[in-house]
């Protein structure tokens, strides 16, 4: 089975926003990425703490998303040290806020 098509991140970024935005899960950019090859970090914000996904190739060769910090909601300390830990290693990442009091993405993915 070949893997799927890559987006470009910028535009993926776009439809994600959107997304959230129908879903009633407003989001925000909170750092822009390289606009056509960029990956993409996602935090959520939930009833019980917060969590961040991060894009992964899975079994397929398809996108999917791990639980970065964990299964379970985390702290705004331990989300920001991730994220700044991940943007030192790669200066090309987006990085996108949701609200989610589910801790549930507004976008369809697998998450692992």
């Amino acid at each position: 089975m070949e893997p799927e098509p890559r987006v470009k991140a910028g535009l993926w970024v776009s439809i994600a926003l959107r997304l959230g935005d129908k879903d009633g899960r407003p989001g925000m950019v909170l750092r822009k990425g390289d606009p056509d090859a960029g990956g993409v970090l996602v935090v959520l914000h939930g009833r019980e703490g917060m969590s961040v996904l991060s894009q992964v190739r899975g079994k397929t060769g398809g996108l999917a998303w791990m639980r970065a910090t964990g299964p379970g909601g985390v702290d705004q300390e331990t989300v920001n040290a991730y994220v700044d830990r991940r943007v030192k290693v790669d200066p090309d990442l987006w990085v996108l806020e949701f609200e989610a009091p589910d801790l549930l993405p507004p976008f369809e993915g697998e998450i692992v």
